[in-house]
């Protein structure tokens, strides 16, 4: 007996959990695995905010909230949008839910009849697509190559509006390719948005203060207030604080909208925990030395990972403008041999083979909608990154070229 619905049979299991898997797999055979396929800070939750949330549990608030979350955090974010985005926003135009997925899941809910098409600037995060087609969307893919440093431009957004568009999806810093936009940048997709009046937009700003360079991080909302009441930012604590586990993400946007989402988490999951909301209230509003501190490890990282794939035959890797991965250029690898004989046909093999070879879990970029590629996670310790890197290196020298000459 089948029971699983024709909704659900379309869509795949997260790449970057499945990835994290395989390596869990492969270690509890014995084998020294690095797994670099899940995307999360390696850092501790800082102290002050563990203390909060204790010190709220014991004060009782362990009941229900309001499914919006409660005020004190829908303050506290509507203050962060002010502080750090220069967006104004009011109380009613706030969303709490468990982690940004369910703040997107819960906007297309809300929103998507079946057959609507929700635009993906690709390569996107692996999720995105999947949570579209359960909800009876269809994703149209927009490829942003190298060439546009992994961003959608004006051109490729306009030729991808059809009249069935209800969304179009923005992430930035990107997941997995680290591409930050300008605001001038933004500006010109803007102009495309402006002649489609019914196109929402969603701009996923998880990865905001992960941004390297010097760099100042542009919100949407910021650089095209004219589309403010057809736009979601989307955001959270998870990434930022080192707060994955904890669950906690949030948006801002029209009120209508914000309404609606709140719909559905009230006859979904009821409302975030409420310890878990007193954590991302002192994550907002307490210490935030945390942050700078993240992102600093982060960049160096980042130059770190960027310098030894520099070093290997075959891999290309442009620095990442932003978040905590490296999206690895791997074209030159398909076709060649393995040891064993096998051909790489495709960034899957590539991925398998490093796992196999060379003990390193990552990512391939069919799973992010761009290939041949591969992600792997920088957001691990320094050390781990350099053995992980000369694993690579090591188990790419192993290739034959194509044609399988010696």
């Amino acid at each position: 007996m089948n029971y699983i619905s024709t909704s659900l049979s379309a869509v795949k299991p997260s790449a970057s959990m499945a990835a994290s898997m395989a390596a869990q797999a492969l270690r509890a055979t014995g084998v020294d695995v690095i797994d670099l396929g899940l995307g999360e800070p390696d850092f501790p939750t800082p102290a002050h905010i563990i203390e909060a949330t204790y010190k709220a549990a014991l004060a009782g608030e362990t009941h229900y909230t309001a499914a919006a979350g409660t005020p004190a955090l829908r303050e506290a974010v509507v203050e962060k949008f002010r502080r750090e985005n220069g967006l104004d926003y009011r109380v009613e135009d706030i969303v709490v839910a468990n982690g940004a997925k369910q703040v997107i899941f819960n906007a297309l809910l809300a929103t998507l009849n079946h057959g609507d098409e929700v635009i993906l600037a690709a390569p996107y995060f692996v999720s995105y697509p999947e949570m579209v087609r359960l909800l009876g969307g269809v994703p149209i893919i927009a490829d942003c190559p190298a060439a546009t440093g992994f961003r959608l431009t004006p051109a490729a957004l306009e030729a991808a509006i059809t009249p069935r568009t209800k969304w179009l999806f923005l992430n930035m810093p990107n997941n997995p390719s680290g591409a930050v936009y300008s605001g001038a940048q933004l500006g010109a997709l803007a102009e495309v948005l402006e002649r489609h009046p019914k196109v929402l937009i969603l701009s996923d700003e998880i990865y905001e203060h992960i941004i390297f360079d010097g760099r100042d991080f542009i919100s949407f909302g910021k650089a095209c207030p004219q589309l403010r009441e057809r736009t979601l930012i989307v955001n959270g604590v998870a990434k930022a604080y080192a707060m994955t586990g904890w669950r906690i993400g949030y948006a801002a946007g029209p009120a209508p909208l914000a309404k609606a989402m709140n719909t559905v988490q009230s006859q979904s999951c009821t409302s975030v925990a409420a310890p878990m909301q007193a954590a991302a209230l002192a994550a907002l509003s307490g210490p935030q030395d945390c942050v700078p501190m993240f992102r600093a490890a982060f960049e160096r990282r980042r130059d770190l990972v960027v310098a030894g794939i520099a070093r290997i035959k075959g891999l290309t890797l442009p620095p990442p403008d932003g978040a905590f991965y490296a999206y690895i250029g791997c074209e030159a690898l398909i076709g060649r041999h393995t040891p064993s004989g096998m051909v790489l046909k495709d960034d899957v093999a590539v991925v398998n083979y490093l796992l196999a070879e060379g003990h390193v879990s990552g990512v391939p970029g069919t799973a992010y909608g761009f290939s041949p590629f591969f992600r792997i996670s920088t957001a691990t310790a320094d050390a781990i990154l350099v053995e992980a890197v000369a694993r690579i290196g090591r188990a790419i020298a192993a290739l034959a070229p194509a044609g399988g000459e010696a």
